[in-house]
């Protein structure tokens, strides 16, 4: 099946977001390797675990069931036991999954909702200032990301968090323009045809 240049553009940028899922996944795992125990004996065989879920569409065992804004919820809860590295990446993939139909390669057939594109770079921008402030019951962060100190400071995550914002908000402003665009192109053609059409609504 081919590919518009929409859907070439689209199936890129959600490559390019799982892309750097999976650089925030091995950057938080190698500052919080007591995660990565929790589900595999290796750094390595725990990030290709989750890289397997998400490209297969498998839900993440520790997530009990819950996808996108569920999971991210219980997985950026204070409450939560497992490995909190997996299920955040897994979660919060599963949901810009979610938001670009159910789909990670786009073709001649799929279209893609804007609102739901802005949404999911809304989310993304909540989950990281979660990610950056959010205590557990002892008081110490969810995980240790970003850091910010006399001698050094390290702001990658905040980069690649804001990486995949800007892929988001703009494809969502892409897809606004495109659908303008062709109900201007559709009425000119209107008003330049000899006869009346309904407009499709599905």
């Amino acid at each position: 099946m081919g590919q518009s240049d929409t859907n070439r553009v689209a199936t890129l940028a959600m490559r390019a977001n799982l892309d750097s899922l999976y650089l925030l996944m091995s950057k938080l795992y190698r500052r919080n390797p007591a995660e990565w125990k929790k589900t595999a004996a290796t750094r390595e065989e725990a990030e290709k675990k989750v890289r397997q879920a998400i490209e297969e569409r498998q839900a993440w065992p520790e997530l009990q069931g819950k996808r996108d804004i569920q999971a991210m919820t219980l997985a950026l809860s204070s409450e939560f036991k497992g490995d909190r590295v997996a299920a955040f990446i897994d979660a919060t993939a599963d949901m810009i999954i979610v938001a670009h139909d159910n789909k990670i390669e786009f073709f001649l057939v799929d279209g893609l909702d804007a609102q739901h594109l802005y949404n999911a770079a809304r989310n993304v921008e909540i989950a990281a200032w979660i990610l950056a402030s959010r205590r557990t019951a002892a008081g110490a962060p969810l995980l240790l990301s970003d850091e910010i100190g006399e001698q050094a400071r390290n702001l990658s995550f905040e980069r690649e968090f804001g990486k995949i914002v800007g892929r988001l908000d703009l494809m969502a402003e892409f897809m606004t323009e495109r659908y303008r665009r062709a109900g201007i192109s559709y009425v000119q053609n209107l008003l330049g045809g000899s006869f009346l059409q309904f407009l499709p609504v599905r």
